[in-house]
């Protein structure tokens, strides 16, 4: 679960600088599961959301208030009766367990002043959020767990609040001896043991601190040396240091487009990778799990078209093999040309029995040996030969038409399995679906407008380094309009050699030419959205849109050019300022 201790004592510390000392002023249940306060403090209002889901349970501050029903559940309203105007005394985080506790004074209907708990605990299926009184005792809870739910601990209205169990050794207070001699010590692998025996340790930190530590996780920590385990002692520590001091470096890790990690502390074991660094945990989680929930949902929709995508890659590539091929064959044509030229020049020389003639082949002066059928006339040898020169040169002009239109429909394919990587809204996949129907790959399916536009797909939008905006395709019918509608002849046009890719446009705006920096990085675009993407480095044309012809009928995307220069560029596109929609 990534979710971890390590992230709640980020989003603790958050909590603490922002809630305490503010006033609850609203409170909202938008779900089942989960709760949300309106806090202002410091001439500010915060948005904090609480969602004990099972599947999902999180933490973090939001923009702008979630829709409510018109009706409030039960536990909201007890909620507010309680503590709609109540201050934030303290927010707290036992250990580095995955629960925070909210600390709450007001006043009740006598005017004394009351305490108050509202505990969250975040633990996958357990999660839950629990209101008590300054006893411990609970009041009630989002989801109330009897003996016939949990045999270890129920929570209901009027018990004892009681922790989860956990037998876990609390970092805080953990010694160098114990982590090097009792968890080290353990018969299993080096991960593991961080993991299962530190409380609020997931495994993605435990992988971490193995690798700052250089040594394998999945080693056995039977294979740990002394100076191993000084070395992923040392890691542990700093991990403590950046959470004892708030010392926090939320980032995410992508693998090509998908969010794949996130932390808030950096995550070297993936420098390989694309990192994104944050200054706010909860800016983390909205832009992380909203773009996970983004990739999802597109994966999940397109699944037909990869589906069917893949196929039609697989059987146009074996056609394409087999007329290779074919074609391949065809090259010994002029081969029986000249033999039955040979055989009209010197048959004269052939006797009836012959099997062979070797005669010395005008054409290059060499001596060739003819293989000839001895049932056969010099002449009707001769015109077989001409026969078989005939029927390879018409397979011939016809495989090479087919190798051709083949070529150009596994090109297209090859591209539309690149655009469909590339897609992040519907309106990205419903103009490849588009083109698909043009193309003949899929029937068109009706879809209800019920009056609404479709939506037109938008390119990818970067500033380069000296300021100049950066068009990329993300289709290609987007890759159509972007470099015939939205460039004029004098902007400039990249795109990876000989290779399925995107169109990139650098849009000049009466500048005669761009320095450097601004074609290095329009190269790493090219490069970055192609099928080279994987590669070390990929080469670049690059030329004026003015040189840029697009032929009639041609496909989609597809773009003839005479002119253009060639640059080599690192598929990297780190440091390039992308402007969002």
């Amino acid at each position: 679960m990534a979710f971890d201790g390590v992230v709640i004592s980020n989003i603790v510390h958050d909590m603490k600088e922002r809630l305490v000392g503010g006033r609850i002023y609203k409170i909202y249940q938008p779900e089942p599961d989960e709760i949300n306060l309106v806090v202002k403090n410091q001439k500010t209002t915060f948005r904090l959301m609480l969602n004990a889901s099972a599947t999902l349970p999180l933490v973090y501050f939001l923009e702008e208030n979630k829709a409510n029903p018109a009706q409030a559940p039960n536990f909201c309203m007890l909620l507010r009766k309680h503590i709609g105007n109540a201050r934030i005394v303290s927010v707290t985080q036992p250990g580095l367990e995955r629960i925070i506790v909210m600390e709450l004074e007001h006043l009740d209907e006598m005017g004394d002043l009351r305490h108050k708990k509202l505990i969250i605990e975040l633990m996958g299926k357990y999660s839950n959020i629990i209101f008590t009184d300054d006893q411990d005792v609970i009041i009630d809870s989002v989801k109330r767990i009897g003996a016939h739910i949990s045999s270890v601990r129920e929570v209901l209205p009027g018990y004892d609040y009681v922790s989860p169990p956990n037998e876990k050794y609390n970092p805080m207070e953990l010694g160098k001896d114990t982590f090097c001699s009792v968890i080290l010590g353990k018969p299993i692998s080096i991960e593991k043991a961080i993991y299962t025996s530190i409380t609020g340790f997931s495994k993605l930190m435990a992988d971490e601190i193995c690798y700052e530590a250089g040594v394998d996780g999945d080693f056995s920590t039977d294979s740990l040396a002394d100076v191993n385990k000084e070395c992923l002692w040392e890691a542990f520590c700093s991990v403590m240091e950046r959470i004892t001091t708030g010392n926090y470096a939320p980032v995410i890790v992508y693998d090509k487009d998908e969010p794949v990690a996130f932390a808030s502390v950096p995550l070297l074991m993936y420098e390989d990778l694309t990192v994104q660094t944050f200054n706010d945990i909860s800016v983390l989680l909205r832009e992380y799990y909203a773009k996970k929930d983004t990739y999802s949902r597109i994966h999940q929709k397109s699944t037909d078209l990869r589906k069917l995508l893949s196929t039609a890659i697989e059987r146009t590539s074996r056609k394409y093999d087999i007329q290779r091929k074919q074609l391949k064959d065809t090259e010994k044509r002029d081969k029986y040309r000249i033999y039955g030229e040979l055989l009209q020049t010197y048959g004269y020389e052939i006797s009836p029995e012959d099997k062979s003639i070797t005669v010395t082949n005008y054409y290059d002066n060499k001596e060739v040996t003819i293989p000839l059928d001895p049932t056969l006339t010099p002449v009707e040898n001769a015109n077989k030969y001409f026969n078989k020169y005939n029927k390879l040169k018409r397979t011939y002009e016809a495989s090479l038409q087919l190798v051709e239109e083949s070529r150009q429909t596994l090109d297209q394919l090859l591209s539309l399995q690149q655009s469909i990587e590339m897609a992040t809204t519907e309106a990205d996949l419903s103009e490849i679906r588009e083109e698909m129907v043009l193309a003949g790959f899929m029937k068109a399916k009706p879809v209800k407008r019920n009056g609404v536009k479709q939506e037109q797909s938008k390119p990818l939008h970067y500033i380069s380094s000296d300021g100049f905006h950066m068009y990329v395709g993300k289709n290609n019918l987007q890759n159509d309009r972007l470099t015939f509608k939205l460039a004029n002849s004098k902007d400039l046009w990249f795109h990876a050699k000989e290779m399925p890719g995107s169109h990139v446009i650098v849009k000049l705006e009466g500048a005669e030419d761009v320095p450097d920096a601004t074609y290095e990085e329009a190269a790493r675009l090219a490069a970055y959205y192609s099928s080279g993407k994987t590669s070390p480095k990929v080469e670049i044309d690059y030329t004026r849109r003015g040189n840029l012809k697009k032929p009639p009928q041609a496909n989609p995307g597809y773009v003839i050019y005479h002119t253009n220069y060639s640059m080599v560029a690192l598929p990297d596109i780190r440091g390039i300022e992308e402007v969002n929609a």
